[in-house]
């Protein structure tokens, strides 16, 4: 069979569904996607369950390091944000988290680029058990996630563009380009699964009380705390820090100087 069929996960069928009917124990699959999710990961977790081994791509860096600067953490996505994602998905993340990474330290390899933005391709492929079986491959735009998988509720879906490979030789080279990327030296591709796993594992992670409270309070007055950063430096830059006066403020006065300095230049003026 020869050509190219489309899914857009709209009128031309899902990539999910794709996977679905193609998946089958003992299958191995290679995946480049930018985004690996744990809510993508349940909604096939029973045909990923049966599969042989994964090895999956990231097409986006977790890290960048340039200019002797420190690692910045960059886009790794691990939940889907938007909110039609299934109410019972949500709550039930905690053990979704804890199978997943279960999941990845028993059957998957984790790479990633390490430049970002040097690949942009999206593709499946699936090898099933058996010397002479029939592979599967689909390429395009679809990241491995609930919405790009095709698999969300609703209305608010992603419109895609995918193209099935139904040629021998167009999956043939398709399998050969994933090994070429996969093989690649270590300033090109990184093994990232255990920081993958890592990552995931504190969505189950039981945390202390104390910790929970800490990360309310950041989260409450977070907006305050990026003002204060902003107010330092600009008091850094006003002559007063010499004076008498300043020297003679108690460590909450200063804090409340820098505020109303920050509030004046952002708003134009301040009650005190």
């Amino acid at each position: 069979m020869t050509g190219a069929s489309i899914i857009d996960n709209r009128n031309h069928g899902a990539v999910g569904a794709f996977l679905k009917e193609r998946l089958c124990a003992g299958a191995d699959l290679s995946i480049v996607s930018a985004y690996f999710t744990i809510h993508a990961f349940a909604a096939l977790k029973e045909e990923l369950g049966a599969i042989n081994h994964l090895r999956f791509l990231f097409g986006e860096p977790t890290f960048v390091s340039g200019g002797g600067v420190a690692k910045t953490p960059r886009a790794y996505k691990f939940e889907d944000d938007r909110l039609d994602i299934a109410a019972d998905a949500q709550l039930s993340q905690k053990a979704i988290a804890r199978q997943c990474a279960q999941w990845l330290r028993e059957k998957a390899e984790v790479r990633s680029m390490v430049k970002p933005n040097f690949l942009h391709g999206k593709m499946y492929y699936i090898k099933p058990e058996g010397k002479n079986t029939q592979t599967y491959a689909l390429t395009g735009s679809s990241n491995f996630t609930v919405h790009g998988l095709g698999l969300s509720r609703g209305e608010n879906k992603n419109i895609e563009l995918n193209l099935i490979a139904h040629d021998d030789h167009d999956r043939a080279e398709l399998a050969a380009w994933f090994d070429e990327l996969w093989n690649e030296s270590a300033d090109i591709v990184e093994d990232v699964k255990d920081k993958v796993i890592q990552y995931i594992s504190t969505f189950y992670a039981d945390n202390p009380p104390q910790f929970v409270y800490y990360k309310t309070l950041y989260h409450i007055f977070k907006d305050y705390l990026e003002d204060a950063k902003k107010s330092a430096g600009l008091v850094e830059n006003q002559s007063f820090l010499a004076a008498a006066i300043w020297n003679k403020l108690y460590d909450f006065q200063k804090d409340g100087v820098k505020g109303a300095i920050h509030k004046i230049e952002k708003y134009g003026g301040c009650i005190i």
